[in-house]
Protein backbone atom coordinates (compact mmCIF):
# COMPACT_ATOMS: atom_id res chain seq x y z
CA UNK A 1 0.00 0.00 0.00
CA UNK A 2 1.51 3.36 -1.12
CA UNK A 3 1.99 5.52 1.65
CA UNK A 4 0.71 8.87 1.26
CA UNK A 5 2.02 10.57 4.32
CA UNK A 6 5.64 9.24 4.19
CA UNK A 7 5.57 10.70 0.87
CA UNK A 8 4.40 14.07 1.62
CA UNK A 9 6.69 14.64 4.43
CA UNK A 10 9.37 13.34 2.22
CA UNK A 11 8.61 15.58 -0.59
CA UNK A 12 9.99 19.41 -1.32
CA UNK A 13 7.28 20.40 -3.38
CA UNK A 14 3.70 19.07 -3.35
CA UNK A 15 1.37 20.05 -6.36
CA UNK A 16 -2.04 18.93 -6.38
CA UNK A 17 -4.18 18.57 -9.29
CA UNK A 18 -8.11 19.01 -8.47
CA UNK A 19 -11.62 18.46 -10.20
CA UNK A 20 -14.93 18.79 -8.87
CA UNK A 21 -14.95 15.65 -6.41
CA UNK A 22 -13.36 17.37 -3.84
CA UNK A 23 -16.15 20.24 -3.56
CA UNK A 24 -18.84 17.26 -3.68
CA UNK A 25 -18.22 17.11 0.07
CA UNK A 26 -19.05 21.22 0.66
CA UNK A 27 -22.61 20.12 -1.39
CA UNK A 28 -21.29 21.38 -4.69
CA UNK A 29 -22.46 19.03 -7.22
CA UNK A 30 -20.02 17.72 -9.99
CA UNK A 31 -20.61 17.70 -13.69
CA UNK A 32 -21.52 13.95 -14.68
CA UNK A 33 -22.94 11.99 -12.07
CA UNK A 34 -26.34 11.29 -11.44
CA UNK A 35 -27.02 14.21 -9.75
CA UNK A 36 -24.38 16.26 -11.13
CA UNK A 37 -24.60 19.74 -12.92
CA UNK A 38 -25.37 18.23 -16.10
CA UNK A 39 -27.79 16.18 -15.28
CA UNK A 40 -31.55 16.66 -16.57
CA UNK A 41 -29.90 18.97 -19.69
CA UNK A 42 -30.20 17.88 -23.17
CA UNK A 43 -26.62 19.56 -24.49
CA UNK A 44 -25.44 21.18 -20.75
CA UNK A 45 -21.95 21.78 -22.86
CA UNK A 46 -23.81 23.95 -25.11
CA UNK A 47 -25.20 25.78 -22.27
CA UNK A 48 -21.54 26.60 -21.20
CA UNK A 49 -20.19 27.51 -24.23
CA UNK A 50 -19.13 30.79 -25.72
CA UNK A 51 -21.49 30.01 -28.23
CA UNK A 52 -24.77 30.21 -25.97
CA UNK A 53 -23.27 33.31 -23.93
CA UNK A 54 -23.11 35.25 -27.24
CA UNK A 55 -26.30 34.05 -29.11
CA UNK A 56 -28.73 33.02 -26.13
CA UNK A 57 -27.43 35.11 -23.13
CA UNK A 58 -30.53 34.53 -21.06
CA UNK A 59 -30.24 31.00 -21.09
CA UNK A 60 -26.37 30.98 -20.08
CA UNK A 61 -27.11 33.21 -17.51
CA UNK A 62 -30.08 31.02 -16.07
CA UNK A 63 -27.99 27.68 -16.14
CA UNK A 64 -25.00 29.59 -14.49
CA UNK A 65 -27.22 31.42 -12.06
CA UNK A 66 -29.38 28.43 -10.17
CA UNK A 67 -27.14 25.42 -11.28
CA UNK A 68 -22.99 26.80 -10.41
CA UNK A 69 -23.19 29.12 -7.76
CA UNK A 70 -23.03 28.17 -3.86
CA UNK A 71 -21.46 31.38 -1.85
CA UNK A 72 -22.62 29.74 1.34
CA UNK A 73 -20.66 26.57 0.51
CA UNK A 74 -17.62 25.78 3.24
CA UNK A 75 -14.15 24.77 2.62
CA UNK A 76 -13.73 20.92 3.77
CA UNK A 77 -11.03 19.25 5.39
CA UNK A 78 -9.99 18.44 1.64
CA UNK A 79 -9.57 21.68 0.85
CA UNK A 80 -8.08 22.57 4.18
CA UNK A 81 -5.18 20.17 4.56
CA UNK A 82 -4.04 21.30 0.74
CA UNK A 83 -3.98 24.69 2.22
CA UNK A 84 -1.94 23.60 4.73
CA UNK A 85 0.53 21.35 3.04
CA UNK A 86 0.63 23.77 0.04
CA UNK A 87 1.14 26.95 1.90
CA UNK A 88 4.37 25.32 3.48
CA UNK A 89 6.03 23.57 -0.09
CA UNK A 90 3.50 23.65 -2.67
CA UNK A 91 0.48 24.51 -5.22
CA UNK A 92 -3.00 23.76 -6.09
CA UNK A 93 -3.61 23.56 -9.44
CA UNK A 94 -7.26 23.52 -9.74
CA UNK A 95 -10.54 22.78 -11.96
CA UNK A 96 -12.75 24.07 -9.63
CA UNK A 97 -14.38 27.30 -9.91
CA UNK A 98 -16.04 28.19 -6.18
CA UNK A 99 -12.99 29.56 -5.02
CA UNK A 100 -12.96 26.79 -1.65
CA UNK A 101 -9.16 26.97 -1.75
CA UNK A 102 -8.97 30.36 -1.33
CA UNK A 103 -11.59 29.99 1.56
CA UNK A 104 -9.80 27.55 2.81
CA UNK A 105 -6.41 29.72 2.99
CA UNK A 106 -4.37 28.46 0.11
CA UNK A 107 -2.03 30.92 -0.92
CA UNK A 108 -0.58 28.97 -4.01
CA UNK A 109 -3.51 28.81 -6.39
CA UNK A 110 -4.10 28.18 -9.99
CA UNK A 111 -7.34 28.26 -10.78
CA UNK A 112 -6.98 26.64 -14.37
CA UNK A 113 -10.59 27.43 -15.64
CA UNK A 114 -11.31 30.83 -13.65
CA UNK A 115 -13.94 31.44 -10.93
CA UNK A 116 -17.70 32.20 -10.65
CA UNK A 117 -16.35 34.69 -8.43
CA UNK A 118 -14.49 37.40 -10.60
CA UNK A 119 -17.29 38.89 -13.28
CA UNK A 120 -16.95 41.62 -15.51
CA UNK A 121 -18.93 43.18 -18.58
CA UNK A 122 -18.29 42.38 -21.90
CA UNK A 123 -19.09 45.70 -23.06
CA UNK A 124 -16.78 47.55 -20.63
CA UNK A 125 -14.26 45.45 -19.29
CA UNK A 126 -14.94 46.44 -15.98
CA UNK A 127 -14.71 44.20 -12.53
CA UNK A 128 -18.17 44.26 -11.40
CA UNK A 129 -19.30 42.33 -7.47
CA UNK A 130 -20.54 38.81 -8.62
CA UNK A 131 -23.59 39.80 -5.98
CA UNK A 132 -24.53 41.78 -8.68
CA UNK A 133 -24.35 39.58 -11.36
CA UNK A 134 -26.60 37.02 -9.06
CA UNK A 135 -29.17 40.27 -9.15
CA UNK A 136 -28.96 40.87 -12.97
CA UNK A 137 -26.93 39.95 -15.76
CA UNK A 138 -26.54 43.35 -17.50
CA UNK A 139 -24.33 46.31 -16.36
CA UNK A 140 -25.86 49.14 -14.80
CA UNK A 141 -23.79 51.54 -15.70
CA UNK A 142 -24.02 50.66 -19.55
CA UNK A 143 -26.46 48.10 -20.36
CA UNK A 144 -23.53 45.33 -21.36
CA UNK A 145 -23.77 42.04 -20.60
CA UNK A 146 -21.85 40.68 -17.48
CA UNK A 147 -20.24 37.27 -17.63
CA UNK A 148 -18.29 35.49 -14.71
CA UNK A 149 -14.50 34.86 -15.19
CA UNK A 150 -14.65 31.24 -16.06
CA UNK A 151 -13.46 29.48 -19.27
CA UNK A 152 -16.25 27.90 -21.53
CA UNK A 153 -16.65 25.40 -23.97
CA UNK A 154 -14.78 26.90 -27.18
CA UNK A 155 -12.56 29.02 -25.37
CA UNK A 156 -8.82 28.63 -24.72
CA UNK A 157 -7.00 28.67 -21.27
CA UNK A 158 -5.66 32.07 -20.09
CA UNK A 159 -1.68 32.11 -21.05
CA UNK A 160 -0.31 33.71 -18.38
CA UNK A 161 -2.63 30.39 -16.38
CA UNK A 162 -1.07 27.67 -18.55
CA UNK A 163 2.26 28.88 -17.87
CA UNK A 164 1.63 29.18 -14.18
CA UNK A 165 0.13 25.73 -14.20
CA UNK A 166 3.10 23.66 -15.90
CA UNK A 167 5.63 25.20 -13.66
CA UNK A 168 3.71 24.33 -10.65
CA UNK A 169 3.67 20.60 -12.19
CA UNK A 170 7.17 20.97 -13.32
CA UNK A 171 8.24 21.94 -9.96
CA UNK A 172 6.74 19.05 -7.90
CA UNK A 173 8.49 15.54 -6.78
CA UNK A 174 5.11 14.37 -5.60
CA UNK A 175 2.07 15.58 -7.72
CA UNK A 176 -0.94 14.23 -6.38
CA UNK A 177 -4.56 14.00 -8.26
CA UNK A 178 -7.40 14.46 -6.45
CA UNK A 179 -11.47 14.32 -7.18
CA UNK A 180 -10.83 14.15 -10.90
CA UNK A 181 -11.40 11.32 -13.65
CA UNK A 182 -8.97 12.91 -15.70
CA UNK A 183 -11.35 13.22 -19.28
CA UNK A 184 -10.57 16.80 -19.30
CA UNK A 185 -7.98 18.81 -21.56
CA UNK A 186 -5.97 20.88 -21.58
CA UNK A 187 -6.19 19.76 -17.87
CA UNK A 188 -5.32 16.35 -17.89
CA UNK A 189 -2.61 16.80 -20.05
CA UNK A 190 -0.21 18.94 -17.25
CA UNK A 191 1.07 15.70 -16.28
CA UNK A 192 3.27 15.81 -19.37
CA UNK A 193 5.14 18.60 -18.01
CA UNK A 194 6.12 16.19 -14.82
CA UNK A 195 9.19 15.55 -13.76
CA UNK A 196 10.75 11.98 -14.98
CA UNK A 197 11.56 11.44 -10.95
CA UNK A 198 8.45 12.73 -9.60
CA UNK A 199 6.40 10.67 -8.16
CA UNK A 200 2.46 10.65 -9.19
CA UNK A 201 -0.71 9.80 -6.95
CA UNK A 202 -4.02 10.02 -7.63
CA UNK A 203 -7.07 9.92 -5.00
CA UNK A 204 -10.48 9.45 -6.33
CA UNK A 205 -13.39 6.76 -6.19
CA UNK A 206 -12.64 5.61 -9.48
CA UNK A 207 -9.89 4.51 -11.14
CA UNK A 208 -8.25 6.95 -13.87
CA UNK A 209 -6.34 6.17 -16.57
CA UNK A 210 -3.60 9.13 -17.29
CA UNK A 211 -1.00 6.88 -19.01
CA UNK A 212 1.21 7.66 -16.87
CA UNK A 213 2.90 5.60 -14.12
CA UNK A 214 0.69 6.34 -11.17
CA UNK A 215 0.29 5.33 -7.50
CA UNK A 216 -3.35 5.04 -7.56
CA UNK A 217 -5.57 5.03 -4.18
CA UNK A 218 -9.33 4.46 -4.92
CA UNK A 219 -10.94 5.58 -1.97
CA UNK A 220 -12.97 8.83 -0.61
CA UNK A 221 -10.90 11.44 -0.80
CA UNK A 222 -12.40 12.90 2.36
CA UNK A 223 -11.64 9.64 4.57
CA UNK A 224 -8.02 9.69 2.94
CA UNK A 225 -7.01 13.28 3.78
CA UNK A 226 -9.08 13.17 7.25
CA UNK A 227 -5.77 10.82 8.24
CA UNK A 228 -3.03 13.72 6.51
CA UNK A 229 -1.08 15.83 8.53
CA UNK A 230 0.11 18.62 7.23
Amino acid sequence: MFDLQKAIDQAHHVTFMTGAGVSTHSGIPDYRSKGGLYANSADPEYLLSADNLRDHPESFYDFVKTRMYYPDAKPNVIHEKMAAISNKKGTIVTQNVDNLDLKAGAKHVVQFHGTLYKVHCQKCGKQVPWQDYLKDMHHQEDGGILRPDIVLYGEGINQQTLVHAVEAVQAADLIIVVGTSFRVYPFAGLVQYARPEATLVAVNKENIATGEDIHMIQADALTVFQNLHA
